[in-house]
């Protein structure tokens, strides 16, 4: 069983910018590269740094204040302020560009729902599935071809409504987090239905991630691999 849903069916999915600016933001907070307290650069300072205005800057950090991650006192400045849905959900994110960080966004290739093929590994409580094929960008430089699949259980993607922000969608439109993540990081080779303008042509040898995440049930709900190129992406945990 199958059904498919090509690049040219799909509508733009790229968030407005002011909640990709919000949501680099709360990555920085989540990696330990912003911490609690700390005062963020003046906004025009801050726009800049963004390529934005100043207006589109203060809609980004009025989506932070929203979430309880940003604390804005008058005629002092705006204070950055950790959650546990920052630490447990944006800390999974692993790739920023060697200078550290990047603004991220996805071309979404293909969304199918589909039958579990036999070379996944087990996961979840369906026997199909949603396959979303993407390929990341951080600041615009191409970064990664990967592979998502979401178990059937979970809820099905409805790729009219699909953003680039994966756990934005699941949390919005699904009904879940995801609260906890394994990876598994190693080599392998950019896949046959990687896209010719990625970077590294199918066959080649890259970085290659493996990941099973979690919500609230004891079955993993998403199973994904990430194919990176090393020369301008690194894979990147901090502990604190």
């Amino acid at each position: 069983m199958t059904t498919k849903l090509t690049r040219q069916d799909l509508n733009s999915t790229a968030l407005p910018l002011y909640l990709q600016i919000s949501e680099s933001l709360i990555r920085e907070v989540a990696a330990g590269r912003l911490v609690d307290g700390e005062r963020l650069p003046p906004e025009r300072q801050l726009a800049q740094a963004y390529g934005t205005t100043v207006r589109t800057l203060r809609k980004s950090l009025a989506e932070m204040e929203k979430q309880g991650m940003l604390e804005r006192v008058q005629g002092s400045g705006n204070y950055v302020r950790t959650t546990e849905r920052a630490q447990s959900i944006y800390s999974m994110f692993r790739l920023e560009l060697p200078q550290g960080g990047g603004l991220p966004r996805a071309d979404i290739l293909d969304v199918s729902y589909m039958d579990k093929p036999a070379d996944l590994p087990a996961f979840g409580a369906s026997a199909q599935g949603s396959r979303i094929r993407r390929l990341r960008y951080l600041d615009d430089v191409q970064i990664a071809v990967e592979e998502i699949w979401l178990d059937g259980a979970a809820g099905r993607v409805v790729p009219e409504k699909l953003s680039d922000s994966l756990y934005r969608y699941y949390g919005q439109q699904l009904g879940f987090w995801i609260s906890r993540a394994e990876d598994r990081v190693s080599i392998g080779q950019v896949p046959d239905w990687s896209p010719a303008q990625f970077s590294k042509a199918p066959g080649t040898v890259i970085g290659f991630i493996e990941r099973r995440s979690w919500a609230q049930h004891p079955k993993a709900v998403e199973y994904s691999r990430t194919w990176f190129d090393t020369d301008k992406a690194l894979y990147v945990q901090r502990l604190t």
